[in-house]
């Protein structure tokens, strides 16, 4: 694994335990990585879309925005399944926090 690719795993793995405590810059974060295929991700909409809509959840205006856009690129179904996910998130960490 290439330095690059270490960072850019180290990175998304501290983000994502900030996500997990409800950092909404780091879920914000999250679905930029997902929209733009950066920090050694795949482009993913539907996560995206979920990190976005968490984002939005936890009071990110730039996270709402970008969901709205996203959103308008997506089935109806792509979105169920992205707030089908973003739900399952919120329930796991709110069960790991108990």
């Amino acid at each position: 694994m290439g330095n690059s690719l270490k960072s850019a795993s180290f990175l998304m793995e501290s983000r994502l335990a900030e996500a997990a405590r409800g950092n909404a810059v780091a879920l914000y974060e999250l679905g930029v990585a997902y929209s733009t295929g950066s920090n050694g991700v795949e482009v993913d909409l539907i996560e995206a879309h979920k990190w976005f809509n968490l984002a939005a959840l936890n009071g990110n205006r730039k996270g709402q925005q970008c969901r709205a856009e996203i959103a308008d690129e997506m089935t109806a179904r792509e979105i169920a399944e992205a707030q089908r996910q973003a739900r399952a998130w919120l329930a796991s960490t709110v069960a790991r926090a108990a």
